[in-house]
């Protein structure tokens, strides 16, 4: 199955404020709200869907490891984005004031691979990555 042909995935995130929740992945991200209740949200964050459910505080440490010199968090998800929509996202977070756990840049440059990423948490902890690939046939590129 091909990258372009995968069915849309699911991902179920635990936060700790619904409405922190709809700013940031609704009016931040730009994410479309689908099905909602007291108790969680889904949202159509480019083409998936993630719900976000409501859970109490949860201070658990999250690992890191190191990746091209960046501390990058373990457990963390994202989307790989067309060149131009990921430089788009990556300026209006910037515009917006974002605080960004690992800063928009070129990663791998001029290699196999070479690729943007940038890495931002929602209000309740949860790590996203936003990258794109210069050549997207490189995606599962070694």
């Amino acid at each position: 199955m091909t990258a372009a042909s995968s069915p849309p995935f699911h991902l179920a995130l635990p936060v700790d404020d619904l409405s922190s929740a709809r700013r940031f992945y609704g009016d931040l991200l730009g994410c479309r709200t689908g099905r909602t209740s007291d108790q969680w949200i889904d949202f159509d964050f480019f083409g998936h869907q993630v719900t976000t459910h409501l859970v109490e505080p949860d201070e658990a440490n999250v690992a890191n490891n190191s990746v091209d010199g960046d501390s990058v968090p373990t457990r963390h998800f994202g989307v790989v984005l067309a060149w131009d929509d990921w430089h788009a996202l990556a300026e209006r977070l910037q515009a917006a004031g974002t605080a960004f756990l690992i800063e928009p840049r070129i990663r791998f440059q001029g290699e196999v691979g070479e690729q943007a990423t940038l890495f931002v948490q929602d209000p309740s902890g949860n790590a996203l990555e936003f990258k794109s690939f210069r050549d997207i046939s490189q995606l599962f590129a070694s």
